[in-house]
C-alpha cells in the first residue's frame, strides 16, 4: 500500500512501502483515512510494531503530535515536538515488556498554543498479532490546567489565608511558583509613598533558586523605583495586563537588562495583582514577575495560572490592609499618629508585667503643654492642631529605641521608656522633651510658642501597675506646673539618691573594666576544673571537667566570678576573656589526655556575644586541630535564658557546631525561660539542672517534683541530664534513686587545677 505523493514528499526520511511490516500494512488504511470520530472526540490512534520499531499515526494522533500522519521507521522522528525531558518517558512506555504500555502523560510544544499535555493509553492486544501494540492519544491539557489551578489554589491559600505577615506568605507563594513551574527568580512589587508624594513601585519581596547566583539581578531590582507606566512593572501596573519580555538582556525598554545579562536571565512574565473594592473600583496593590534562564514563552505554564495566583495574593493584601486599617482605628490617635490613650495604657500594662517577671525597672513621663489654650483661642483650632502634630513628631524623633509615645487627649502626652533606663537617662530624656516644646512652632507664617511640664515615675518605686505609675507621674507633673512650668519633677527625692548611687556604681564599674584589661595582659586569670562523674553501668568514672575561670589580683586577692563576669559582659571584654578560656581549656585537655584521661571531655561556659559570632565554628575547628583534640571532646555550655533571648541568631550557630561534632549543654535548665516547643528544636547534647533546684532536695516537695520531672523529660527526649551543685549525700542519694547518672558537685569533688588532676591520674 502506498502513501500519497504529497505525504511521501513531506516525509523523505521514511522507509519505502516495500519495507513496511505486514502488521502495520494492515492498519495503514485506518491511519490514512480521516476519522470523524477522532475529530469530534479530540483523540488519535497509533500502532507500534515491537520487532521493527516502526510507528504508525492516524491523522488525529499526528495532529496532536504536530507531525504528518502516516508511518515512521523510527519512533524518534514522530516525537520531535515532545518536550526533551519527557521523550525518554514516552519511549520507555512504548517499548515496555508488558502487552501494552502503561498510561503515560507527557508534554509537547504546540506551535500556536504553547505547552500542552497528551496522554498515551494502550488498547487491548489485537488477536493473532502479538508483535503489534496499539492505543490512543488524548489531549488532557484542560484537565491538567484545572488540576494545577486547584493545586496552586490550595497551596497558595495555605500560605495566604490567615497570614499575619504578608511578606512571609507572598515569599512562599513566589517559591511555590518557581519550584513547581521551573522559574529561577520571582518577585512581588508594591506601591509605597515616596517622600515627595509620588507613588513608586518597589521590589518588596523576592525569592530565587539557591542553585544560581542571581545576586546582581536581585541587587538591581532592590534599588529600583518605578513610577506607574515606567518599565515592565510600571506598564503592567498601569494597564492591568500581563506582559512577556522575551529578550531581557537586549530589550531597551527593560530597565534591569544589565543585571539580567550578567545572571543569564533571558525571558520573563509579569502580571497584575488587583481586586475590586466595595464601590466597584479596581484597586491594584502590586505586580508579580517571574524570570527564567530559558526562553519560556511557548512552554510556560504560568500564564494559565496567573489569574488564580494574582487573585489569591490580592485577597490576602486586601484582608491585611483592612486589618491594618482596623488596627489603626483602634490603636492610633487620628490627629498625631501616636498611640491613643487605650493603646498606650495597654502597652504600659504590658511593660509592667514584663518588668515584674524580669525585675528590670523602667520609667514613665507624663507631659502637659503649657500655655496651649491661648493658641486655640487666638488662632483657632487649626493652629492648635498643627502644634500638636508637630510636637508629636518631635517626641517620636527623640524617643529612644523601645520607647512608647502616646497622646492621652487634648494637650497631654506620655512616654514609657525602654527597660533598664537609668534615672540619669530619664532626666536627659525629659530635658529633651522640654527643649522640643520650647522650640517655636509655625502656622501660617505666625510663630507660636509653648512650653511643657513633665512628671516622671519609676517602676517599681512609684507603682507596680500602669494606673499607679500614671497617677504618680501626673502628680509629679502638677508639681512642675506649680513650680513655674517648663520644668521636670520625679515623684520623690529618692531619684536624686538613686542618681548618686548610680554614679558611684558606674565609677566602680569603669575602674573594674580597666583592671580586667590589665588582668588579661598580666595573665592574672587561671582555670580550675570541676569533674563530672558518670554512674552508669560501668561504675563511677570521671567523664568530663567543667572549666571555671578564676582571677587572682597581683596582691593575691581572689575576685569572685559573680563580680567580674557581669562587668565583662557589659563592656564586651567577655569576648577576649572567653577566647582566652577556650584556648587555655583546649590546651589543658590535651595535657590531661596525655596524662591518661584519654576520653575526657571539657565543658566550657559561653556568653551570648561569643555564641552569636558566625565565625565561632571555624575558629573552634582551627583551635581543636592545633591542640590535637577532637571536636566531640569539647562541650559548650550556655544558659537556657541566653538561648531564648536570641534564638534566631543562636540556633543556626548551634546547629553548625553540632554538625562539626562539638557538643552543647543547656545550662540552668528549668529556670522557666523556654517553651517545650522551642526546646525540642534545640540541637543540645545535655540538659543541666540548675543548682537552685538541687539545693532543696530531698526536703522540699516542689524541688523534688521539678527535679524528677526534668529527669523524666531528658530521658524521654533522649538527652542526658547533668545535676550540678550536688553537695550532700542526701541529694546524691535522691538523684541516684531516680536514675540521674551524670552528677557534678562538692559531694564528689571540688574544683582542681590541671596539674592536680594530672597527678591523680598518674597515681
Amino acid at each position: 500500500m502506498a502513501h500519497s505523493p504529497s505525504l511521501m514528499a513531506k516525509l523523505p526520511a521514511r522507509a519505502t512501502d516495500a519495507t513496511l511490516t505486514p502488521a502495520l500494512a494492515m492498519q495503514l488504511p485506518q491511519a490514512q483515512n480521516p476519522d470523524a470520530a477522532e475529530q469530534a472526540a479530540g483523540f488519535g490512534r497509533w500502532w507500534l510494531d515491537v520487532r521493527s520499531g516502526q510507528f504508525l499515526l492516524s491523522s488525529g494522533a499526528a495532529q496532536l503530535l504536530e507531525v504528518m500522519a502516516g508511518w515512521y521507521e523510527h519512533l524518534d522522528s514522530a516525537l520531535t515536538h515532545v518536550v526533551a525531558d519527557d521523550r525518554a518517558k514516552v519511549l520507555s512506555a512504548l517499548h515496555g515488556e508488558a502487552a501494552g504500555p502503561d498510561d503515560c502523560e507527557f508534554r509537547i510544544i504546540h506551535a500556536l498554543d504553547g505547552l500542552r499535555w497528551l496522554r498515551l493509553t494502550p488498547l487491548p492486544p489485537i488477536p493473532l498479532q502479538p508483535t503489534l501494540k496499539t492505543g490512543v492519544l488524548v489531549d488532557v491539557t484542560t484537565a491538567r490546567l484545572a488540576q494545577m489551578r486547584e493545586h496552586f489554589s490550595l497551596e497558595s491559600s495555605r500560605f495566604l489565608v490567615g497570614a499575619n505577615s504578608l511578606g512571609k506568605a507572598i515569599t512562599k507563594v513566589i517559591q511555590l511558583v518557581c519550584e513547581n513551574l521551573g522559574w529561577e527568580w520571582g518577585a512581588y512589587w508594591a506601591l509605597e509613598q515616596h517622600p515627595m508624594g509620588a507613588h513608586k513601585l518597589v521590589c518588596k519581596y523576592f525569592w530565587h533558586s539557591p542553585e544560581y547566583d542571581l545576586t546582581a539581578f536581585t541587587r538591581a531590582s532592590s534599588i529600583l523605583r518605578m513610577g506607574p507606566g515606567e518599565g515592565l512593572i510600571g506598564n503592567v501596573w498601569r494597564t492591568a495586563r500581563p506582559t512577556w519580555v522575551e529578550d531581557m538582556a537586549n530589550d531597551r525598554h527593560f530597565l534591569r537588562r544589565d543585571g539580567a545579562r550578567s545572571c543569564g536571565l533571558i525571558s520573563g512574565y509579569a502580571f497584575p495583582v488587583s481586586y475590586m473594592t466595595a464601590d466597584g473600583r479596581r484597586h491594584s496593590p502590586g505586580v508579580m514577575e517571574f524570570f527564567s534562564q530559558c526562553s519560556r514563552q511557548r512552554e510556560a505554564q504560568l500564564p494559565a495560572l496567573a489569574s488564580v495566583i494574582g487573585a489569591l495574593v490580592a485577597q490576602a493584601v486586601q484582608r491585611l490592609e483592612q486589618q491594618e486599617s482596623i488596627r489603626k482605628l483602634s490603636q492610633v490617635d487620628d490627629l498625631t499618629g501616636l498611640a491613643n490613650r487605650n493603646h498606650f495604657n495597654q502597652r504600659l500594662d504590658a511593660a509592667c508585667l514584663d518588668a515584674t517577671a524580669t525585675g528590670v525597672p523602667f520609667g514613665v513621663l507624663f507631659i502637659d503643654l503649657d500655655r496651649f489654650k491661648p493658641i486655640n483661642d487666638a488662632f483657632g483650632h487649626d493652629a492648635g492642631n498643627a502644634v500638636l502634630r508637630e510636637f508629636a513628631q518631635r517626641l517620636q524623633k527623640l524617643a529612644p529605641e523601645g520607647c512608647t509615645v502616646g497622646r492621652l487627649g487634648g494637650d497631654e502626652f506620655a512616654m514609657v521608656s525602654g527597660p533598664a533606663e537609668s534615672v540619669s537617662l530619664l532626666r536627659v530624656l525629659a530635658e529633651r522633651v522640654l527643649l522640643a516644646a520650647c522650640t517655636p512652632f509655625w502656622f501660617g507664617g505666625q510663630e507660636l510658642t509653648v512650653s511643657a511640664s513633665v512628671g516622671i515615675s519609676l517602676f517599681p518605686d512609684n507603682g507596680w501597675t500602669g494606673a499607679e505609675l500614671m497617677r504618680s507621674a501626673d502628680a509629679a507633673m502638677y508639681r512642675s506646673k506649680q513650680n513655674g512650668r517648663n520644668a521636670l519633677n520625679f515623684v520623690s527625692d529618692r531619684a536624686s539618691a538613686d542618681l548618686a548611687e548610680q554614679q558611684s556604681s558606674l565609677a566602680q564599674q569603669l575602674t573594674m573594666e580597666a583592671e580586667l584589661h590589665h588582668a588579661l595582659i598580666k595573665q592574672e586569670f587561671f582555670l580550675e576544673y570541676q569533674p563530672v562523674f558518670d554512674f552508669g553501668r560501668s561504675g563511677q568514672r570521671m567523664v568530663a571537667v567543667e572549666a571555671l575561670i578564676r582571677w587572682r589580683r597581683a596582691n593575691g586577692e581572689l575576685v569572685s566570678p559573680e563580680v567580674f563576669i557581669p562587668i565583662a559582659e557589659h563592656s564586651r571584654l567577655i569576648l577576649q576573656i572567653g577566647r582566652w578560656v577556650m584556648e587555655q581549656a583546649c590546651r589543658d585537655l590535651a595535657l590531661l589526655h596525655r596524662a591518661g584521661f584519654a576520653d575526657l571531655q571539657v565543658n566550657i561556659n559561653m556568653a551570648a556575644p561569643e555564641f552569636v559570632n558566625g565565625r565561632l565554628p571555624s575558629e573552634l575547628m582551627v583551635l581543636t586541630e592545633a591542640c590535637g583534640i577532637a571536636p566531640h571532646q569539647v562541650c559548650l555550655e550556655m544558659t537556657e535564658g541566653m538561648v531564648m533571648k536570641q534564638p534566631d541568631k543562636l540556633i543556626p550557630v548551634m546547629g553548625l557546631l553540632r554538625q562539626l561534632g562539638f557538643k552543647i549543654s543547656l545550662d540552668s535548665f528549668g529556670m522557666g525561660h523556654s517553651s517545650l516547643s522551642r526546646l525540642k528544636e534545640l540541637p543540645v547534647s545535655y540538659l543541666k539542672i540548675d543548682r537552685s533546684f538541687i539545693r532543696g532536695i530531698p526536703q522540699d516537695r516542689g524541688d523534688k517534683a521539678i527535679v524528677r520531672t526534668l529527669l523524666d523529660l531528658g530521658r524521654h527526649m533522649g538527652v542526658p541530664v547533668i545535676a550540678e551543685g550536688v553537695e550532700t549525700d542526701a541529694q546524691f542519694g535522691f538523684l541516684r534513686q531516680f536514675g540521674c547518672t551524670l552528677i557534678q558537685g562538692f559531694v564528689l569533688s571540688r574544683p582542681k587545677g590541671v596539674a592536680e588532676l594530672a597527678d591523680e591520674c598518674s597515681r
